[in-house]
């Protein structure tokens, strides 16, 4: 019997774990989408040249189901190497912006304890406006 219960465990959290893991990965996907139409020449959308915060704020607001939206953690940079050289600002368009999500999914087979694994992903995506 503890054979079958350790089976029926170990499916549930895989399935889980794949589910959590695609759900990060979109996650992450739909913040980058979010702020490359937030950039610094945006003027009809509602939070245009999109901070850090208004990134965390959106992509949080996505969680559903089996997550935490409190545990999500959103880290979104703007990197200067693709940017063109006489841009003053890293968030106009045709600069690129990274959104990284971070997620700590928990187990709920007993014989794992309280394992935590951190699932991760990132997205870049050019600014468009």
């Amino acid at each position: 019997m503890g054979v079958v219960f350790a089976l029926l465990f170990g499916i549930i959290d895989f399935g889980r774990t794949m589910y959590t893991y695609a759900f990060v990965a979109q996650l992450a996907r739909q913040g980058a989408r979010w702020a490359i139409v937030r950039g610094s020449q945006c003027t009809l959308l509602d939070h245009c040249n999109a901070t850090k915060d208004d990134i965390q704020t959106y992509v949080r607001g996505l969680s559903y189901g089996a997550t935490d939206a409190n545990s999500i953690t959103v880290t979104a940079t703007w990197p200067t190497t693709n940017c063109p050289p006489n841009y003053t600002a890293t968030n106009q368009p045709g600069c690129l912006v990274s959104v990284n999500v971070q997620y700590p999914f928990r187990f709920i087979a007993p014989f794992l304890g309280l394992a935590t694994l951190n699932m991760s992903s990132t997205s870049q995506m050019v600014i468009s406006q």
